[in-house]
């Protein structure tokens, strides 16, 4: 029954309840802003500071391969320039001395010359490759670093969906109540939500099986019945019923050690095959759902999960009891059936579909043999042609120097490259 109030002015009648469920849904909605906006902002604050160590760390190597690289470049040139200026001076001692001493030291300074000249060579390959394995590894880091952080958000956003969905269901509940009777809904605030949390997840439980399970059966169990909160009597693709799960909900802080016993009195006076106790606090030893005593244990977030697996099981172990049934009638209805003209016609369609698809798989089998063939001829092409550069690229500067081989091991492939200088 509605409570009316009218305005001492206009003399407007209209009901309390609606203008309390608007408040109601008014400050929900709100709260659902404010959440999202928070989420948003502090994503967006650990997507920058993210940014910024990415981007300080990839300074901090750079100018150090910098400084490396020039300091080992000035030490060439202070050792080439003492080398030539010593040659030189050579040189011309020997010049007045003795021809033939001047030619081989002519040679030499050649020779020195080419070493240093394939030593810079070698030395901007090894710089080379020490920027690309450290590109490599910065970009490793920063994706580690982004799944980890996706990952931690990802549970976070998981259990504060659930509060809200808790705390959605509450809000409901409570505005339900309000438009039956406006002084009971402040009793029981007044009394405390445990009761109330209790209901609103034996109505959220009820709502997840009717809604994952339509084609069964759910009966709830009024206040104040003796019994189990609900009833769920599972039904096959024919509308068979296969058997029936009994359900507790329970949503207090400690684990009651009567539960077991008292759901197994409620199992033999339904006629129940399974029972399931629906709970947010776990007995002592268990962190996840399972089964206790022949009763199965879960959370709410696990209720529906473990439903469709005891529902398949309750459902196969059906069908194989109703395949023993009328076993001699059945087989000479399949004897009929296999000996009829219809089953021969639709083998027939079968194997003329059979035949379609094994002569399209044949023809798409050569059509790929023939790509395969042309390929692996382009393929040996490039590898003639690596082996000549590998070749020629190993005769200037050496076997050890760079590794140009295009087949390698697996594990080969997923180590960082070590660079060794020479």
């Amino acid at each position: 029954m509605s409570t009316n109030i009218k305005c001492p002015k206009c003399d407007h009648g209209f009901p309390l309840e609606e203008v309390v469920s608007e408040e109601y849904k008014k400050e929900l909605r709100q709260e659902m802003v404010d959440y999202k906006k928070k989420k948003e902002d502090e994503l967006q604050r650990k997507e920058q500071e993210w940014i910024q160590a990415s981007n300080k760390k990839e300074a901090e190597l750079l100018a150090k391969v910098q400084a490396e690289k020039t300091a080992l470049k000035k030490e060439l040139e202070e050792g080439l320039r003492k080398s030539i200026q010593a040659d030189f001076q050579g040189k011309l001692q020997f010049l007045e001395a003795s021809n033939k001493d001047n030619e081989i030291k002519i040679t030499q300074a050649r020779n020195r010359e080419m070493e240093f000249l394939q030593r810079e060579k070698e030395f901007k390959n090894k710089e080379a490759e020490l920027e690309l394995a450290i590109a490599r590894k910065l970009q490793q880091e920063r994706v580690s670093l982004t799944e980890e952080i996706r990952k931690i958000e990802q549970q976070k956003t998981e259990t504060r969906e659930t509060d809200m969905l808790m705390r959605q269901k509450e809000l409901e509940k409570q505005l339900d109540d309000q438009k039956k009777l406006v002084e009971e809904m402040k009793r029981k605030s007044e009394q405390g939500s445990m009761q109330l949390q209790g209901e609103v997840q034996e109505l959220a439980l009820e709502k997840l099986l009717k809604d994952s399970f339509p084609f069964d059966v759910v009966c709830e169990v009024g206040k104040g019945v003796k019994g189990a909160d609900c009833l769920l009597t599972i039904r096959n693709n024919f509308g068979q019923e296969c058997g029936k799960i009994i359900f507790e909900s329970k949503r207090t802080k400690d684990f009651g050690p009567d539960w077991i016993e008292k759901l197994k009195r409620d199992m033999r006076a339904e006629g129940a095959d399974l029972g399931v106790i629906v709970t947010q606090a776990m007995p002592k030893g268990m962190q996840q759902f399972g089964d206790k005593e022949g009763i199965w244990i879960c959370t709410y977030a696990e209720a529906k999960a473990l439903v469709n697996v005891l529902r398949d099981g309750v459902i196969k172990i059906f069908n194989a009891a109703k395949k023993h049934e009328n076993k001699g009638d059945k087989m000479h209805l399949l004897y009929d059936y296999l000996t009829s003209n219809e089953f021969a016609e639709q083998w027939k369609a079968v194997r003329e579909g059979f035949l379609s698809m094994k002569l399209s798989i044949q023809r798409e089998r050569d059509a790929m043999e023939k790509l395969w063939k042309s390929r692996e001829k382009q393929l040996e092409k490039i590898l003639l042609n690596t082996a000549y550069i590998k070749g020629s690229v190993e005769g200037i500067a050496g076997q050890d120097t760079i590794d140009l081989n295009l087949i390698a091991d697996e594990e080969e492939m997923e180590e960082t490259p070590q660079l060794t200088f020479k």
